[in-house]
């Protein structure tokens, strides 16, 4: 058994490449967002957040044989103790991360932290829109309370997200929710709604909407802030499928065989 920390628009696809690929594969993910794989046998899935102990726990009962970490490139926190749950199982650790694309376009303001992100946010004195989470809000609700500057999040369509948000100090008429990602039209017309003048997000790649948000930014004369990706410190971090299911291979044979093997170049 494979288990696949997932919550990202890759989940799917890296759960279906896996048991093409020959293994049986236990989706995990933190929220109960259904898993559109179809009538995959080889494919199961759980919801609900997981703690260390927890993890260990899941990894015996299922007698898991490697972890493969497909969560979001900003969960530090999720991608280390899933690194470490694997070192004291003596599992293998893959962790895949889609390629980041902010840094490449002109015009985008770099924050290596959300504290400075927060502070270049609001220089302009101009209404906010954070696109970068429910978790990190509160860091810009204080330094936009502090300068006086409207400041509006649109988060996930979950409670927990909608609370954070409420336990910073945004009221409700400055929280949108919605689950991403959204088309150019999409953002400005949310731009033009709250006569937005700056949009920070975090450099989530394709998968994660930014070329459309630039897009938009630009579209209104938006100064467009984005977090850098933390650093990465596993040694078996991937980009891509073909080559985190090769390396997988080397390290663990499949469960069955399969005709339909990815190829890998």
């Amino acid at each position: 058994m494979i288990l696949l920390l997932g919550g990202t628009s890759e989940t799917a696809p890296l759960a279906e490449a896996l048991a093409d690929a020959g293994y049986d594969v236990l989706v995990s993910t933190a929220t109960d967002v259904p898993l559109s794989v179809g009538d995959r046998p080889r494919i199961s899935h759980r919801s609900g957040r997981l703690t260390e102990a927890d993890m260990i726990t899941l990894v015996r009962e299922r007698a898991v044989r490697a972890i493969v970490d497909g969560t979001h490139p900003y969960a530090t926190n999720v991608r280390a103790t899933a690194e470490r749950v694997a070192e004291q199982a003596k599992v293998p650790y893959l962790t895949f991360v889609r390629p980041g694309t902010a840094g490449e376009h002109h015009g985008v303001q770099l924050a290596a932290t959300h504290q400075e992100a927060a502070r270049l946010a609001c220089e302009p004195r101009r209404p906010i829109l954070l696109t970068v989470g429910s978790k990190n809000v509160a860091v810009y609700a204080q330094a936009a309370a502090r300068s006086g500057i409207p400041l509006m999040a649109r988060v996930l369509p979950h409670d927990d997200s909608i609370q954070l948000c409420r336990a910073a100090g945004l009221p409700d008429d400055r929280i949108v929710t919605g689950r991403g990602p959204f088309s150019v039209e999409e953002n400005r017309r949310l731009i033009r709604q709250f006569n937005i003048g700056v949009l920070v997000t975090k450099d989530s790649g394709e998968a994660g909407g930014v070329p459309a948000k630039l897009e938009a930014a630009r579209a209104e004369q938006c100064l467009f802030i984005v977090v850098e990706r933390p650093l990465q410190l596993s040694a078996n971090t991937f980009h891509d499928m073909p080559s985190l299911l090769h390396a997988l291979r080397q390290r663990l044979a499949p469960s069955f065989q399969s005709a339909s093997v990815p190829k890998t170049t």
